[in-house]
């Protein structure tokens, strides 16, 4: 208990004002023999039921994926968060994030699992009352009931609470007549339980309903042709005076769109989780290519160009796994907190979800754009063969796209962390304005030239990061000084300062977990890890100046730009290092080895 209250000072949003000690963060070569064992199930489960299938899963074949689903309830899969009482593992969040993690090299079936396990079970889990809970949540935790979620409709996407679907009471106040049309709807087509969001008459807020498919009054399109993920069901669903139990509305009327946005929170983060096994995978595949490709009479592997090819996709793929665990591990720690002060268990866990929700969109944004990068370099390092269907980087390539487009697009995601910063700095809940105002004085004082205690491991590093966070709340403080209320519609200007906060966060959470992994395995042991974090924070030092000169560009002029322009520099500035024998060093452990340079779960 002492652990948990040691961590649970730390509030979402935070690391950008404060500065976090490696001993505050939990990395993944930190998960318990029971846990890894988990992992290493799950991999398993995908070589023998997924990746043998991969074609028949694609081409839809009828009662293939319900088949494999109720193999994935067989082995407890499905109810990693459902707690031991209505029949699940009761296992904490991390872990069910590490499940989503390996999850990612199952391609479409990943979609499927996620959808059932996440937006179609936790809205019970969380919200549902004890009969609810009793009635359906043992049958998803096995596979028996297999969960879909409608939220989506044709003229609302982002703006979910915009849609016109309609839930009537009948005469007899016994059910719920819903009238309507959802779209992009996943599992619809094998579904046997619908969380359904509709507006009751007039209200201003949607409500959520448990709708089962034996209710009757639903029908649907034919499935999607989708550029991706052509495995899972995706399917327009239609509501006809569907005849829905009064015991059978989701928490209270009205609540319909805080339940969206919560689990959405979920899905954010697993989302950005969920694709690093994916990475793995394709760097793997990669690697293999490369060191079987010949041209000029030599592999491929031996080229410097595919060597940093190579080691950029594992050093970001070490970048967003060291950031997805350190907030997972945030989230479970406040839920303890807040259980221990005697919270109910599952508000408990919103709480934490809600409290970490800038992290969760940080880890969605960068996990899904560190994905699509991991595919298109993948295509690349195949050269031709990567173009074409018998290789596996074009499956790849298609499945991955969607991940920057659901669970919130990454613009909206983009707009959304920066939103929620300046909101809690608005309650006081963050202490934005304390730091910020001494930032603008330090950009007009004679720099100190304090030397740094070379002794503490990363030291030159982490006195980086102290500035990037203070180029950070310059470009912010200096926006909302300037835009006031109306900086929500700097919508390019939201977006920088976004990209700012993401890299900051990505590179101090690698940074820490190298730390930690040099106590564990010593400085020649941690060397590939220790490469990759200084690779990823050089490149993020570049990506936090080029961003923080856009945005200062756009709304200011004259010796004001001159000056922030300097503090940017200031704040940026980073002694040369040597990328390409940085890269090489992690290439060629990969070429070495012919796999992704480090395992954790095997």
């Amino acid at each position: 208990m002492e652990a948990v209250a040691q961590k649970s000072v730390i509030k979402g949003g935070e690391f950008i004002i404060r500065e976090t000690k490696a001993n505050e963060v939990f990395i993944p070569e930190e998960f318990s023999e029971e846990q890894k064992m988990m992992a290493v199930a799950t991999q398993d489960f995908i070589d023998k039921e997924i990746l043998p299938n991969i074609e028949r899963i694609d081409k839809q074949e009828e009662g293939l994926m319900p088949a494999i689903m109720d193999k994935a309830g067989e082995l407890g899969l499905l109810g990693v968060s459902i707690p031991e009482q209505y029949g699940g593992l009761g296992m904490n969040f991390n872990t069910s994030m590490l499940i989503a993690d390996i999850m990612a090299a199952a391609g479409s079936f990943s979609t499927t699992y996620g959808a059932h396990t996440g937006i179609g079970t936790l809205p019970i889990l969380y919200y549902g009352t004890e009969e609810q809970k009793e009635k359906y949540l043992p049958g998803l935790a096995t596979g028996e009931i297999k969960a879909s979620y409608c939220l989506t409709e044709p003229d609302a996407g982002s703006d979910a609470n915009s849609g016109k679907t309609k839930a009537k009471l009948t005469e007899d106040g016994k059910h719920y007549l819903i009238n309507g049309q959802k779209m992009w709807i996943s599992n619809a087509g094998f579904a046997d339980l619908f969380i359904v969001f509709a507006k009751i008459d007039d209200d201003k807020n949607l409500t959520a309903f448990i709708v089962e498919r034996s209710f009757g009054g639903i029908t649907m399109n034919d499935e999607e042709n989708k550029l991706g993920i052509k495995g899972s069901s995706t399917r327009q669903v239609f509501f006809n005076d569907c005849k829905v139990p009064v015991e059978n509305m989701l928490s209270e009327r009205e609540n319909g769109f805080k339940i969206a946005m919560n689990v959405l929170n979920v899905g954010r983060i697993k989302l950005g989780c969920g694709v690093i096994n994916g990475c793995k995978m394709v760097a793997d595949y990669s690697t293999n290519y490369a060191n079987e490709r010949k041209q000029f009479g030599v592999s491929i592997s031996s080229f410097g160009a595919i060597k940093q090819k190579l080691a950029n996709m594992a050093a970001k793929t070490y970048a967003i796994e060291s950031a997805s665990y350190r907030a997972g591990q945030n989230i479970d720690d406040k839920a303890d907190s807040l259980m221990a002060e005697g919270m109910e268990a599952n508000q408990a866990k919103l709480k934490a979800l809600e409290q970490f929700a800038i992290e969760a969109a940080i880890i969605k944004v960068h996990g899904s754009e560190v994905l699509d990068f991991c595919v298109d370099e993948g295509v690349q390092v195949y050269g031709g063969m990567g173009f074409s269907e018998e290789a596996p980087m074009a499956r790849a390539y298609r499945d991955a796209r969607i991940t920057r487009i659901y669970e919130g697009t990454n613009e909206i995601n983009r707009m959304l962390i920066v939103g929620m910063i300046f909101k809690r700095a608005m309650k006081g809940e963050l202490d934005l304005m304390g730091p910020a105002m001494a930032v603008g004085k330090e950009l007009t004082s004679v720099p100190s030239f304090e030397s740094l205690d070379m002794s503490v491991p990363f030291a030159e590093e982490k006195d980086v990061l102290k500035k990037l966070k203070k180029a950070a709340m310059m470009v912010a403080g200096k926006a909302a000084e300037t835009f006031g209320p109306k900086l929500n519609d700097e919508q390019e200007i939201l977006m920088h300062i976004a990209d700012m906060l993401i890299e900051i966060y990505v590179a101090e959470s690698t940074i820490l977990r190298t730390e930690k992994l040099m106590d564990l395995y010593g400085d020649e042991g941690s060397k590939i890890y220790q490469n990759m974090a200084k690779l990823y924070l050089h490149e993020a030092v570049i990506k936090v100046k080029n961003h923080g000169d856009e945005a200062v560009a756009c709304f200011t002029t004259s010796d004001e730009l001159k000056v922030m322009l300097m503090g940017m520099k200031r704040f940026t500035k980073m002694n040369p290092i040597n990328t390409r024998d940085l890269r090489q060093s992690i290439a060629d452990k990969m070429i070495a080895e012919n796999k992704f340079p480090y395992s954790i779960y095997k």
